[in-house]
């Protein structure tokens, strides 16, 4: 897909992001989720719904009777533990189980944020790790979280820190450095579980981290890390060096000067990695860079603003994290179905769709439905943590596309029940156009 400007950019979608939820709807939704989810948003900091632009909504009755006939005796008798929506690209709701019932969604929660980032920041996007030099002389080295920062791009740094490449080539007697860094409480979302900290799947989440604070397993302590390795790529060339943290919440001085900055990879790049391979550091810093704030109350508060803004059905949903670890995330399968219609809608839609798991080919998908109808037919994201399942994406039809959202919230045999429930949803047969 061609790259679109800013302008135009604008005028598809973000303007007429408001325009997709028509007079009336946020009424009939209920009162708007805060970021905590423990209070009702007031209304009047919500914009004004303009008519309707014409795009899909996800409709409420399901219209297809043979399909939801399928859904509830693949599911028997374990219905009260699924939430599973399907809807068609005309919004059609093919059918549904316990859509608006929340659930723990697992990593599907990164459709959320990846969704949010790739609107609010682009195809173009790319974090950024810099290094400023003071008005006094010193250094500040600051950062967007890049997950693949690693030794070289620091070693880059240490030497211009020391004045390598410069005119005269000597490094100074001593070199003042400040690591600009999130302070501590604010490295692990309040609701990951503290064993699940250890691993390398949850990290803390900084912006300086290299290799993403993981190597086997988590870096518990990344400033102190990054100051050890620093020191010693210095001492390695005959420089001093007094290394020091700051607060990355500290504004930059006007007369700061940019000496150098390490670029990350591209957005699709990092989409690819928070969705196809489920990378939960990543899935974290797109949800801050994209609420333009570190501060994840503010960053979760920003998201929920936004998806009210597209017109989904937001009863219930509760937003807490960017990754799906913390487990007082709530999502409806209704919701995920809905959004994943409004994606698809989207400018940059291909982008999107592209970043996610492949049946049998690509990602967390890779080994499942190997050999079968499905394999290469559905893109999505895979969710999984103890007794939570859940698999959303989109389904490629002879009909056309078909959006599925599947939660469990501790079934016995989700998988078989997830396959199952694909190869109903691509019998376009049961849903006539």
């Amino acid at each position: 897909m061609a790259r679109l400007t800013t302008a135009y950019r604008i005028a598809v979608w973000l303007v007429p992001a408001a325009a997709f939820c028509p007079a009336g709807v946020l009424a009939q939704q209920g009162p708007a989720v805060s970021a905590s989810g423990l209070e009702p948003a007031p209304l009047a900091t919500m914009p004004a719904a303009p008519p309707a632009v014409g795009l899909p909504q996800l409709q409420t009755q399901v219209s297809c009777p043979a399909l939801q006939q399928r859904l509830l005796a693949t599911v028997a008798g374990q219905a009260s533990v699924w939430s599973i929506s399907i809807a068609d690209s005309q919004g059609r709701l093919l059918a549904d189980l316990n859509g608006t019932r929340p659930r723990i969604p697992a990593s599907n929660q990164k459709l959320v944020s990846t969704a949010y980032a790739l609107d609010r920041l682009g195809t173009d996007y790319r974090l950024n790790t810099q290094l400023w030099r003071l008005a006094d002389g010193s250094f500040r080295l600051t950062g967007e979280g890049d997950p693949d920062l690693a030794l070289p791009q620091l070693q880059r740094f240490a030497k211009l820190a020391m004045g390598s490449g410069g005119s005269s080539g000597e490094a100074p007697s001593l070199v003042r450095l400040q690591i600009a860094e999130e302070p501590r409480q604010a490295w692990w979302p309040q609701g990951w579980h503290p064993d699940d900290r250890y691993y390398a799947y949850g990290a803390p989440i900084t912006r300086l981290a290299l290799t993403s604070n993981a190597i086997h397993e988590a870096v518990m302590n990344p400033p102190s890390r990054l100051q050890s390795l620093l020191q010693k790529t210095m001492a390695q060339q005959g420089a001093k060096v007094q290394v020091s943290m700051v607060s990355a919440r500290l504004p930059l001085p006007a007369d700061a000067v940019l000496m150098h900055k390490e670029a990350s990879a591209p957005m699709h790049s990092l989409l690819s990695l928070a969705n196809t391979e489920s990378h939960n550091f990543t899935a974290e810093v797109l949800l801050r860079q994209g609420a333009s704030s570190w501060d994840l109350g503010e960053a979760t508060r920003q998201a929920t603003f936004w998806l009210l803004q597209q017109g989904l059905p937001m009863q219930g949903v509760r937003l807490a994290d960017g990754s799906g670890l913390d487990r007082a995330n709530r999502l409806t399968s209704r919701f995920l179905a809905a959004l994943l219609l409004r994606m698809d809608q989207h400018p940059y839609s291909r982008d999107y769709l592209a970043s996610m798991a492949v049946t049998g080919q690509r990602g967390t998908l890779r080994n499942l439905y190997v050999g079968t109808p499905l394999q290469g037919k559905f893109y999505g994201k895979t969710g999984t943590i103890s007794g939570v399942r859940a698999i959303s994406g989109v389904l490629v039809t002879a009909e056309g596309p078909r959006y599925v959202s599947a939660i469990s919230n501790g079934a016995s045999s989700p998988n078989s029940t997830i396959g199952q429930v694909l190869r109903e949803a691509q019998n376009t047969r049961l849903c006539p156009p």
